[in-house]
């Protein structure tokens, strides 16, 4: 649980990007290691990354040596996934890997290339919005191509529904909805990928505790979700960080630090044969 790296001025954009990349998004790695070691993700693979973020599950999959593409339509965090996966090359770096990665804002409407595996890793991004693209990786990947979803287990099985919940009620007073994300119904993964014309073919659950040094950084983190956005606007962010800070106090250890038990579910899906 390292503290926070970045210590210039930056926008509140910015900032919430950076605490995204150096805070949050590494809760997920558990997930992410898993998929890719029942897919088999090494260097023959191609990988194209829906709503990469800043790029954490893209460089881990660049690691074990496949080729990745990455989208996203935030161009802060996709800003820190360039840096991490296109570095600036340096004098005497071989270029044995130049071209291994791929980095592009918005969403793919039209797949360019074949892919091996498609992944949309991150539980917030709302099923609306993930649809059109899991529609074009359906028409134009090849078939069988493996299409992975992720979404949040059961809520009695994640401490973190609970503080989400802060989010539903303070967003109450403009009317503003839930966050509407993939949370836990039984069979919303596979009827997101059977709408986009996908077939269900396996899922699995993986354990992804939330850590943090302390509560401080766990606001910063979950605030960078984007799912505390509609109470902020119908509140005030010192409200929403408040009452943040109160849900996590069960979640409070002696030594300061804070910890939530999570369970993320994921189904691969095929693109079906023509």
């Amino acid at each position: 649980m390292a503290s926070t790296l970045y210590r210039g001025t930056r926008s509140d954009a910015e900032r919430r990007a950076r605490d995204w990349a150096e805070i949050q998004e590494r809760m997920l790695v558990p997930l992410y290691g898993c998929v890719y070691d029942r897919l088999e993700v090494g260097a023959d693979t191609r990988l194209l990354g829906l709503g990469c973020g800043s790029g954490l599950a893209l460089l881990l999959a660049a690691g074990r040596g496949a080729a990745v593409t990455g989208y996203d339509t935030d161009e802060q965090r996709l800003a820190l996934a360039r840096e991490r996966l296109l570095p600036a090359p340096a004098w005497g770096t071989p270029a044995r890997h130049r071209g291994r990665a791929r980095l592009t804002a918005g969403v793919p409407h039209r797949l360019t290339g074949g892919f091996d595996v498609v992944t949309a890793f991150d539980p917030a991004t709302p099923a609306a919005d993930l649809l059109p693209s899991l529609c074009a990786v359906a028409a134009g990947a090849g078939p069988d191509t493996a299409v992975v979803l992720a979404g949040w287990g059961p809520p009695e099985r994640c401490a973190t529904s609970r503080v989400l919940r802060v989010a539903a009620r303070l967003g109450e007073p403009r009317g503003a909805a839930a966050p509407e994300v993939r949370l836990s119904g039984r069979d919303d993964l596979e009827d997101l990928a059977r709408a986009a014309g996908l077939r269900p073919d396996g899922s699995g659950r993986v354990s992804c505790p939330f850590g943090y040094p302390d509560p401080a950084s766990a606001v910063r983190g979950l605030l960078s979700t984007g799912l505390f956005d509609a109470a902020v606007e119908a509140t005030d962010r010192q409200q929403v960080d408040k009452e943040i800070a109160e849900a996590l106090h069960p979640y409070r250890r002696p030594d300061g630090t804070v910890r939530m038990e999570n369970v993320f579910r994921y189904v691969i899906a095929r693109v079906p044969g023509a």
